[in-house]
């Protein structure tokens, strides 16, 4: 499998590049196998360090123009913008920290999350030339991530909802993902309607992190034909993808990406 792979409704847009990219093709090792991106799970410096570097050559992409945030499963949205570049590098890790959710209309600039198992959400409003990235968790999906994303970017940039696409990357499958009581509960607490993402089967609770996001985009305003999921399922693909539930929290992580192209 190739380092990254790509959302088919996304890939017309010529000014835009993307990527969720998968555990293939890097130095790590252990659990962070082989092309772990983040380097807040416990991964050697260097390894993360060379793994961006590999990014970057296959991508075409300066590994100094990617930015991720240190997400907390929240609803924090911040943009960046040129005043961000301003920034010392302390101050860039305190804007950044505590965010799950980046946006921008700065050509030359990768916003990324990093997921193993939670819905990474890539966003593309071509009218305006607006990018964003969203890290939707159970917690996130809960409290509405995709929706508030969708919110800021309407209200900011006079964007229409209809006009925006989103592409949702690899993440825990529907068939998997079992639940406790205290999940269902959360959802309850914020009307979801529990039937439309929850199943049982033999005791067992399971929450559709893909349905709940498809919910939470189509009632922003988006057209259904503009959201696509690649359905790819981090648990059960262990050769191709991280997954936290599977291996432990410890575990490496993919980067999603994109980027506007320079004019």
């Amino acid at each position: 499998m190739r380092l990254f792979i790509q959302s088919e409704i996304l890939q017309p847009f010529e000014e835009i590049t993307h990527f969720f990219t998968t555990r293939h093709g890097g130095v790590s090792g252990g659990e962070y196998t082989s092309f772990n991106l983040s380097p807040y799970v416990g991964d050697e410096e260097e390894n993360v360090h060379r793994n961006f570097e590999i990014l970057s050559r296959q991508s075409e992409i300066g590994t100094s123009d990617i930015i991720f945030p240190y997400q907390v499963h929240d609803c924090k949205i911040r943009e960046i913008d040129r005043s961000f570049f301003g920034l010392s590098h302390e101050q860039r890790q305190h804007f950044l920290n505590g965010v799950d959710a980046l946006f921008t209309q700065l050509p030359g600039v990768v916003i990324s999350i990093t997921t193993a198992d939670c819905v990474p959400l890539l966003f593309y409003a071509p009218e305006k030339k607006v990018i964003a990235v969203a890290h939707a968790g159970w917690r996130g999906t809960c409290a509405g991530i995709a929706a508030k994303t969708i919110e800021t970017l309407v209200g900011k940039f006079d964007l229409s909802p209809e006009d925006i696409f989103v592409a949702a990357g690899p993440s825990i499958s529907p068939s998997v993902y079992e639940v406790g009581r205290e999940v269902v509960e959360e959802f309850q607490k914020n009307d979801w309607n529990l039937s439309d993402i929850f199943s049982q089967n033999d005791g067992k609770i399971f929450l559709n992190l893909w349905k709940a996001n498809e919910i939470s985009l189509l009632g922003s305003g988006l057209q259904k034909n503009n959201i696509e999921f690649l359905c790819r399922c981090t648990f059960t693909e262990s050769e191709n993808f991280f997954s936290a539930r599977r291996q432990g929290i410890l575990c490496g992580r993919m980067l999603s990406g994109i980027m506007l192209k320079q004019a």
